[in-house]
């Protein structure tokens, strides 16, 4: 049995790799372990090789949310990647503000139009971006995600245990996180909860999901509202303001193009979504943390335009 990663001989064919899960690598889902250990190699192709049984584990098949066991004979064919990407230059997350740090975590302030990784005809997102500034944080990884275009609070751990009991709070729902949000239309009455299943994609089974928006301001034919998510599904906020007759300002899947127009005389350049608090239950000490970030000055300007327009 070769070792991990070491070269065939010159004119051999390319082998397969066998490799033991470590202790700390154990409870990850196989497919997230491929996809973090194949670098390179699409998506697609790994799932493909999972389905078709070229992976195995201790000999045997295993389906995408199989969790890895320490001492696992894990099995993987030879795969072809991609050429390496140019890395992010050492300053690309130098306007990336940092809301909270410790050894084991961060909190940054993303901006928005910076996907949270690279792909889809972008070089590098933000946590390329984050580790070529933080060359200590061999093990830094997103804890969850936020849309290109929405800014604000997003965490980061520094090691497996950090990730696994930051997720852990996140699957139980026990991070709070509200967003800032500007929505069409005169806001009727006071907070209300959307209870509306979403699905990730068309076909997909739908998951429940529950958003509760509370009104903050009211302008001429926009509302800012502020938005707690009690559920993490994608593009939440944003499904959920559509559904009840609200859209986002700026959203360009769920919006409503004339109201963007008008939106756009009036300053705003972005989709108006802004994850400004977090709060959570520190991953080592169990202290409860709770993490701001200000409304972007971009935005602010759009309220201060809103604010002074003609009634």
């Amino acid at each position: 049995m070769r070792a991990p990663n070491q070269e065939p001989e010159r004119g051999a064919a390319p082998r397969a790799e066998i490799i033991e899960v470590a202790p700390e690598q154990a409870g990850q889902r196989i497919d997230n372990f491929l996809i973090a250990r194949c670098k390179g190699v699409p998506k697609t192709r790994l799932y493909r090789a999972l389905r078709g049984g070229e992976v195995r584990v201790n000999g045997a098949r295993k389906k995408p949310p199989y969790q890895l066991r320490a001492g696992d004979k894990l099995r993987i064919p030879p795969l072809r990647r991609a050429a390496p990407a140019t890395p992010p230059p050492r300053d690309a997350a130098e306007h990336v503000a940092t809301l909270f740090e410790d050894e084991c975590m961060l909190v940054v302030d993303k901006p928005a139009g910076l996907a949270a990784h690279g792909g889809s005809g972008m070089r590098y997102g933000l946590i390329e971006a984050l580790r070529a500034r933080h060359e200590d944080a061999a093990h830094l990884e997103l804890a969850h995600r936020l849309d290109r275009e929405t800014s604000g609070c997003l965490m980061l751990a520094k090691s497996r245990a950090a990730l696994l009991d930051l997720q852990a709070q996140l699957a139980a729902r026990r991070v709070g996180k509200d967003y800032a949000a500007l929505v069409r239309g005169a806001w009727r009455g006071g907070a209300r909860e959307i209870d509306a299943p979403l699905r990730r994609r068309p076909g997909a089974k739908p998951l429940d999901a529950r958003s509760v928006f509370a009104p903050r301001r009211q302008f001429l034919n926009c509302a800012l509202v502020g938005v707690a998510l009690l559920s993490g599904r994608m593009h939440q906020a944003r499904a959920h303001a559509a559904a009840a007759g609200h859209p986002i300002a700026g959203d360009r899947r769920y919006g409503d193009r004339a109201f963007n127009r008008e939106m756009r005389a009036a300053g705003l350049r972005r989709m108006f979504l802004h994850a400004e608090s977090l709060r959570f239950a520190h991953p080592l000490s169990g202290m409860p943390v709770e993490v701001r970030a200000e409304l972007p000055a971009e935005l602010q300007a759009v309220v201060e335009a809103l604010r002074g327009a003609p009634k």
